[in-house]
């Protein structure tokens, strides 16, 4: 069952699909209270730090450019403001999403431990509470009944082609054709799969949108098409800002037919990012969205079909006014005795314009309401949509340019609504343990709200990794829909092949290729039914408190459980078990079997080898790795597990036209 409650004057989102009546609530600026059991558990808030269990911490829902983030970040990329609160004692179960285009303050027990208190003060929150409608069917969780609704109410999630679940090798630093050839020979040398390679800000013209250097890539769409005829994909990057230079384009249409956001003024805002100076599109414009995804026809026409968007939050390295303000200050220390005090305030100045929230109140925004009047907004009072908002004016332009076959789009901001237009990765994350810990708790919640095409960069963005990081890494990361391996220019490479001896690594790789139409089944039937990929074991075993407080372990699809290695210089690791399972050793393309009952155990796994659970009554198929997706030979697969028959989705891999209607292709034993 779903309430819906308006509070304040909120501004449309794009969250929700399905449109239902609600009454108006008075109160405001908003403040939500409730208090917890002790032993109450709080699940959701999407793309977060912390456990899955969100209790103890203050969350702060504001799309924000935190590389190497840490227990200390209150805020991440994305905002997505669902919370579930199960009680274990008596299975009660309350779903809230707190719809709004604004920053909303979630304190899970942080300022009082048994309270949750959610405040919001600058637009307004329309807020869904959703209950269980379990209808008496047997078996059914209220944790994931709730998902359910909830995933009804916003709509279904993205659904990539095929290809795009097979690895991304990505990097900060690609600057030629050559650079990118080098990469696809290192792989198919190497006898490792791979599937498409991402370009970074390096393949265009001083880092303009839209624009190919042509010095450094002569040819993109012949080099595009030769590496499609290898079954290889070309994935370049498009940023936010719009470089400030006549002669360009996309800047002369951007400022003639007065696309870009404004300031106070009425003049356009200017704020530097990776090509200097730049405009911003206004995205809560349609006309100006629409214009902005037409763009990507540059691209497309040269035979790209994926494209992951960057930097849009929006991140800012500082406005006109914000790096004046730091000039004039340090001039200010000039022939000074800097002492204890004076010198730590000078010390952080050239790093002070970064993202600034004055910065962010600079400039305005045209939004239309219901009955069609259009106000200018501050862009602080609806910076949450701004990453979304460019996702689907790609999307909606990607359909339009390619109505009959799926394209790649992924995005590092978001809020929930965008999830319906492309998946997203976890940003600029870092090379190291505890980041790799954090993607096993952060994925199962981006599932909660809709994100299901999504993942980490393997092997972590920022520093250099480690042999042992990335393959404990890449074990975790081939059972996640996005499987990209991406790094910075200034750390080591790590390409799988980058490290000398690659049987680990190609032992490894194999099997998520081995997997692939699992998986592909598996993401889709969540799509269509509403339902989460990857979840906590406790959605699945409500009764059972220990799969409850289980933070290292996660189902993937209907019949895996899988339990990755997370900790340095492992030989394995415990794992639980909540039912009979049968456990798949997988090693060099060869698996061994071992059926195991519910309980603990402790289990021995070599870097080359992956260990996952089949559980009890299931099959999961496993056809013969390939050198990339579209060589998969699934006339023949290997089942493991004690169920009966697999329901295996299938497709062309690319159409739009998605249904489980005839798709289901039944696998026996």
């Amino acid at each position: 069952m779903i309430e819906k409650k308006i509070y304040g004057n909120p501004v449309e989102t794009g969250a929700v699909a399905a449109g239902m009546d609600g009454t108006r609530e008075d109160g405001w600026p908003f403040a939500w209270r409730r208090t917890m059991r002790t032993d109450d558990i709080v699940f959701g808030l999407g793309e977060n730090m912390h456990g899955i269990n969100k209790r103890g911490f203050r969350y702060v829902s504001w799309c924000s450019d935190v590389p190497n983030q840490g227990e200390f970040t209150p805020s991440m990329y994305g905002a997505h403001n669902l919370i579930i609160i199960y009680g274990p004692r008596d299975g009660s179960c309350e779903a809230l999403f707190f719809d709004s285009a604004s920053r909303v303050t979630f304190d899970i027990g942080y300022s009082e431990k048994n309270t949750i208190e959610v405040t919001s003060e600058d637009t307004g929150i329309v807020l869904y509470t959703i209950t269980p409608d379990t209808d008496g069917r047997e078996g059914v969780s209220v944790l994931n009944d709730v998902v359910r609704q909830f995933r009804t109410l916003i709509g279904r999630s993205y659904i990539p082609p095929r290809w795009a679940f097979g690895l991304q090798q990505s990097r900060w630093g690609y600057k030629t054709e050559q650079d990118i050839r080098e990469v696809t020979e290192g792989y198919r040398k190497a006898g490792l799969p791979l599937d498409s390679v991402c370009m970074d800000i390096d393949y265009m013209e001083s880092y303009k949108d839209f624009t190919v250097d042509t010095a450094k890539f002569p040819d993109l769409a012949g080099l595009a098409r030769e590496l499609k005829d290898d079954g290889i994909r070309l994935v370049p990057i498009i940023d936010a800002g719009v470089r400030i230079e006549e002669g360009y384009d996309v800047y002369d249409e951007g400022m003639q037919k007065d696309y870009f956001c404004k300031k106070e003024d009425g003049t356009p805002f200017a704020a530097g990012v990776w090509p200097g100076r730049s405009h911003f599109t206004d995205f809560m414009r349609e006309d100006a969205s629409e214009w902005f995804g037409s763009k990507y026809e540059a691209l497309t026409a040269q035979g790209i079909e994926g494209f992951w968007n960057d930097m849009n939050e929006p991140a800012m390295f500082y406005s006109d006014e914000s790096i004046r303000e730091v000039f004039d200050k340090i001039k200010s220390f000039e022939g000074r005795r800097l002492d204890v005090d004076s010198f730590f305030k000078f010390t952080p100045l050239s790093g002070s314009t970064f993202n600034r929230m004055d910065d962010y109140q600079r400039f305005y925004h045209e939004v239309k309401g219901e009955d069609g009047t259009v106000t200018r907004m501050r862009h602080d009072k609806v910076h949450n949509l701004y990453g979304s908002f460019m996702t689907r004016a790609a999307a909606l332009a990607l359909r339009k340019l390619s109505p009959d076959r799926r394209m790649l789009l992924y995005s590092r901001a978001s809020c929930i609504g965008a999830h319906r237009y492309g998946g997203i990765w976890t940003g600029d994350n870092a090379a190291t343990w505890e980041h790799l810990r954090q993607e096993v708790k952060m994925l199962p919640s981006l599932n909660m709200v809709g994100f299901l095409y999504s993942g980490a960069d393997i092997g972590g963005f920022g520093g250099s990794t480690t042999r042992e990081l990335l393959l404990r890494w890449l074990a975790f990361g081939v059972f996640t829909p996005l499987m990209r391996n991406h790094s910075a220019w200034d750390t080591r490479r790590q390409e799988f092949y980058a490290f000398g001896d690659v049987e680990d690594y190609r032992s490894v790789l194999e099997l998520r290729y081995a997997l692939l139409p699992y998986i592909y089944s598996e993401f889709v039937k969540a799509a269509l039914g509403g339902g989460m990929y990857l979840r906590p074991l406790g959605f699945d075993f409500p009764g059972d408190d220990r799969a409850l407080r289980c933070e290292d372990e996660l189902l993937a699809g209907e019949g895996l459980l899988i339990a990755p290695v997370c900790e340095e210089n492992a030989r394995g690791r415990y794992v639980y078990l909540p039912e009979d399972m049968t456990r798949v050793i997988w090693r060099k393309g060869s698996i061994r079997t071992q059926e195991m009952a519910k309980g603990s155990y402790y289990i021995y796994v070599p870097l080359d080898s992956v260990s996952f659970f089949v559980r009890k009554d299931r099959l999961v198929p496993l056809c013969a790795p390939a050198k990339d997706s579209a060589s998969l030979d699934t006339s023949h697969f290997t089942l493991v597990g004690t169920g009966k028959a697999y329901g295996l989705y299938e497709d062309d891999g690319f159409t739009r036209d998605i249904a489980l209607e005839g798709r289901l292709r039944t696998l026996t034993r």
